[in-house]
């Protein structure tokens, strides 16, 4: 409860033995008394999050309060106190016009962006946390609010004492034990204080150790910040490689399979993101393992997954140039956003054609059977591992070589080396980038963070220059279509034109940038932050 000075939870009461906080309203104190205050009311609650958490990480909660056609957005903090809130229901437009406005009310629908939320202080806290990913509730319950008033010696009023009787909504819907929450008025906090004091010594009372929030999260069988995109998997160097590895796939499927839904629903484009990752990591690990894994396993699933790494990429791509579109935009100098909306509209219906493919890959019988097969395979590998190696040994190698790897490949490029070697650069650091993630819980944390951060300075730089190589070459691909199409007006064309030259002063930027880039990371201080990981695996 938004501003609360302490909460607790009572023991639940006996059918015969009233009103839940009936002993609370009997505190023998002279100081402080209990009466009744507003008529008990039943409140419908929803607590909205992204998919990953991302305000439960940031400390925020966000929770829609219905109640008697009434409906506020209510964002608190960690401690409980109120952050941000917006009225949601009944005469207020979704956005945020003022009451004279005409028209009828837009509901906000969830799933929904921080760009159709109600413009306002909520929206401000909540739009750079959340970023791109769409909020969507997360859990429900219904509550029971009765609210009493607690007075002191001169009958003011100081404080209110609310309790709470919620019923979570889900699968695991336990019954709750009531809540009590002490909220003092401005200038009584000492007050308020003691009386909660009292009201924690009285019988059957406890300190809350868990939020309402955590509690109807349960009932969904869930718990915050249960998702994560990364590698979430803890090896011991002694486990057996095969045995490790066939871990650490399956728990990229799962990751991926979590996905699948809210890429079908086009929910927001970061499950589309985390699939892919998925998809990308996993074809990494199958790789880095074909000397452990049976030849038959890695014959029959890699070919799988490069089809489904194929299906995501045109849809990704197509969300990469969209997300970055108003972007791109500012950069013009000659032209104008107005001139580049014809060029928007074409990546909406390019977008819209590949989404469609995309769906109906996800959908069709090739991948419902390669999961299947997937997880029965997987299953089948864990049960009978090979003995040897065992991983941390198998892991210091695989780092190593895939290290040497990037090091002899970048020291073969210098001033008139084509643009495919640094491509071909940027494919070895992407492999001891994904060695390094895959194993990554069996190092020091510390160490194993200097040496990613090393890693990724280079990776970067490499990304900036071979991205807008395919962007540039993707811009020309894109005006003949529209050519061909006859929806590129000429003012549209030189737009288009502008962002290419822009493009092209960005590579030549990031190949400016590459030999001091990689000379650090090649450097004896840099291959002593990975020598420092192989070796304490060995």
């Amino acid at each position: 409860m938004p501003n609360a000075l302490r909460e607790f939870v009572l023991d639940v009461l006996a059918p015969d033995a009233g009103s839940p906080g009936d002993e609370i309203s009997r505190i023998d104190d002279p100081r402080f008394s209990i009466v009744a205050g507003a008529r008990p009311r039943s409140v419908r609650r929803t607590w909205l999050d992204t998919f990953d958490w991302r305000l439960f990480r940031a400390g925020l909660t966000l929770e829609l309060v219905a109640d008697r056609g009434a409906a506020e957005l209510v964002l608190t903090g960690r401690d409980g106190g109120l952050v941000a809130i917006e009225h949601a229901g009944r005469g207020r437009r979704a956005d945020a016009s003022p009451p004279d406005a005409t028209g009828p009310v837009k509901p906000i629908k969830w799933p929904c962006k921080a760009d159709a939320l109600p413009l306002g202080p909520l929206r401000e806290h909540i739009a750079p946390v959340i970023g791109v990913r769409a909020l969507l509730p997360v859990a429900r319950a219904v509550s029971a609010v009765s609210q009493r008033r607690a007075l002191n010696a001169d009958d003011k009023t100081i404080a209110f004492v609310t309790i709470d009787e919620m019923t979570p909504a889900g699968p695991r819907p336990a019954r709750t034990r009531p809540r009590i929450a002490v909220t003092p008025l401005r200038g009584y906090q000492a007050h308020a204080s003691k009386l909660a004091d009292l009201i924690a010594a009285a019988p059957g009372v406890a300190p809350s150790t868990t939020s309402a929030f955590e509690t109807a999260v349960a009932a969904t069988g869930r718990r915050p910040g249960d998702y994560t995109s990364k590698i979430d998997v803890q090896l011991a160097g002694t486990t057996p490689a095969t045995l490790a590895l066939a871990t650490i796939l399956s728990a990229l499927f799962d990751t991926l399979e979590a996905n699948v839904a809210g890429t079908v629903r086009d929910i927001d484009t970061e499950f589309l993101h985390d699939l892919r990752v998925a998809v990308r990591r996993t074809r990494s690990v199958l790789k880095i393992g074909r000397s452990v894994l049976p030849a038959s396993l890695l014959a029959r699933y890699r070919p799988e997954f490069k089809w489904l790494g194929d299906l995501t990429t045109p849809t990704r791509d197509l969300d990469v140039y969209l997300l970055g579109f108003d972007a791109m935009s500012r950069q013009l100098v000659s032209a104008t956003t107005a001139d580049l909306l014809p060029f928007h509209d074409h990546l909406c219906a390019q977008r819209d054609l590949a989404y469609r493919q995309l769906v109906k890959g996800l959908r069709s019988a090739r991948f419902a059977d390669l999961s299947r097969a997937w997880r029965r395979d997987l299953d089948g590998l864990a049960a009978a591992p090979r003995l040897r190696p065992a991983i941390d040994r198998f892991a210091a190698r695989r780092i190593a070589r895939a290290h040497q790897k990037v090091l002899a490949c970048g020291a073969a490029i210098d001033a008139a080396a084509p643009p495919q070697a640094l491509h071909e650069l940027r494919k070895r650091c992407k492999e001891l980038r994904y060695a390094l993630e895959v194993f990554a819980s069996m190092y020091p944390p510390a160490q194993h963070w200097r040496a990613v951060a090393e890693l990724k300075v280079l990776q970067d730089c490499l990304g900036a220059f071979q991205d807008t190589e395919v962007q540039r070459g993707e811009l020309r691909t894109f005006a003949a279509q529209m050519m061909a199409a006859r929806t590129a007006p000429a003012e549209t064309l030189l737009a288009m034109g502008e962002i290419a030259a822009t493009l092209a002063g960005k590579q030549r930027a990031s190949r400016g940038e590459f030999a001091a880039r990689f000379a650090e990371f090649a450097s004896p201080r840099g291959q002593a932050r990975i020598d420092a990981l192989t070796g304490a695996a060995q």
